[in-house]
């Protein structure tokens, strides 16, 4: 009688459901930034000694999903898989019946549901747990603040275990190569903040805890940054033989000096060097290039008069060539009218800035030759179609 008994009350004590070959527990869910990490408890409570000889944990990212191995622990071999490999490891005790595992710089694809299977030394029931794991956006781990401002150095570790935290320390350190300093030692027993006064040095009252160490929260307060803490910050939290880590980077960015505005900073701006050599250049260029361009309108005018007057001569030359009757019948007025063009051109030559071309000829156009007298003029009078010709 005893015994059924104590596999009947077992159950409850432990509020689980009876199962056919199970006993589940309902599940838990735990939130998480990318990048930390996060601890999925599973722990089998009995009040008999059972030995734990298998530990199975499986993902799933929905709900038609396939399962994916992440860990699987058998005679004392503990093997993590698949893209978990590297970043989870079995963290509890197993001689407790504690197959708890620690999932390590989280990414966003690991959301989903962590389920847990113990099976225990001659049992044929399996303890089942699941853990919903949600994943937030990663935290910056890089922060930008001024010279005198204040920031909060983050450091929380997740867990669906109350685990207490045992130690805190936070640590700095300006480069690579240089010495780490202590910035604040949290000792829970003690709760206060505990630091050796020979590493406090420059952090002394500046720095303050303000996270709720209860949850696992360690998060501490620079007030009054100096350019100086310029660098990395480590925060560790000890949970008996398990620690988290976590590392964020700080710059300093060094305030503008502030300038008072005066009356001489409203005058109009002056021009500089390179403007004032620009506008002289200009200046100066115009200068050159204007009597160039008179001379070469003045060569122009005169080009068109000359090759003007040059035609009317040779145009009369020819004329009198044609026919010579008419040379000798008026070779004293062509006569004339050739020493007046001569004069003529030999004027536009001096007068060619005055005179165009049109001037020209119609100075020659307006003349009219001079008939000899009576007296001598030939028997014959010119024909007046000669006449009209010319």
């Amino acid at each position: 009688m005893f015994c059924p008994l104590k596999l009947i009350l077992l159950p409850v004590l432990l509020d689980y459901s009876l199962g056919l070959n199970d006993l589940i527990v309902s599940s838990l869910e735990l939130t998480v930034r990318v990048g930390d990490s996060a601890l999925l408890g599973c722990v089998f409570q009995s009040t008999e000694e059972k030995r734990v000889t298998k530990v199975d944990w499986m993902f799933s990212s929905g709900e038609h999903a396939k399962d994916d191995y992440v860990l699987y622990y058998y005679a004392n071999l503990s093997v993590p898989v698949g893209r978990f490999k590297n970043r989870v490891r079995l963290v509890g005790d197993i001689l407790r019946n504690d197959g708890s595992l620690l999932l390590q710089n989280v990414e966003e694809a690991d959301q989903g549901t962590y389920t847990c299977e113990i099976r225990l030394e001659r049992e044929s029931l399996v303890f089942k747990k699941a853990v919903v794991l949600h994943v937030l956006l990663e935290e910056p781990k890089e922060l930008m603040v001024h010279v005198g401002d204040s920031t909060q150095l983050g450091c929380v570790f997740q867990s669906t275990e109350e685990k207490r935290m045992t130690k805190v320390d936070w640590m700095f350190s300006s480069g690579e190569h240089a010495k780490e300093e202590v910035v604040l030692r949290y000792y829970p027993k003690l709760s206060v903040p505990v630091g050796y006064s020979e590493n406090w040095g420059r952090f002394q009252n500046r720095v303050t805890l303000v996270g709720d160490t209860s949850h696992n929260d360690a998060s501490i307060l620079l007030q009054g940054v100096k350019e100086s803490d310029r660098g990395s910050y480590t925060c560790s939290i000890h949970l008996g033989n398990l620690t988290f880590r976590k590392t964020t980077a700080l710059h300093v960015i060094v305030k503008e000096p502030r300038t008072l505005v005066t009356p001489v900073a409203l005058r109009p701006e002056i021009l500089g060097g390179n403007q004032v050599v620009v506008i002289v250049g200009i200046v100066c260029g115009t200068i050159l290039l204007l009597p160039v361009l008179i001379l070469i309108v003045k060569r122009t005018h005169r080009n068109k008069s000359s090759v003007t007057s040059t035609t009317l001569v040779k145009s009369l030359e020819n004329i009198k060539k044609a026919d010579p009757e008419v040379r000798e019948e008026l070779k004293p007025p062509f006569h004339c009218c050739k020493h007046v063009y001569s004069s003529i051109a030999t004027r536009e030559q001096m007068e060619e800035e005055e005179e165009s071309s049109g001037k020209a000829e119609a100075t020659y156009m307006t003349m009219h030759p001079v008939w000899p007298s009576l007296r001598s003029a030939p028997s014959n009078p010119p024909d007046k179609r000669q006449l009209g010709e010319f």
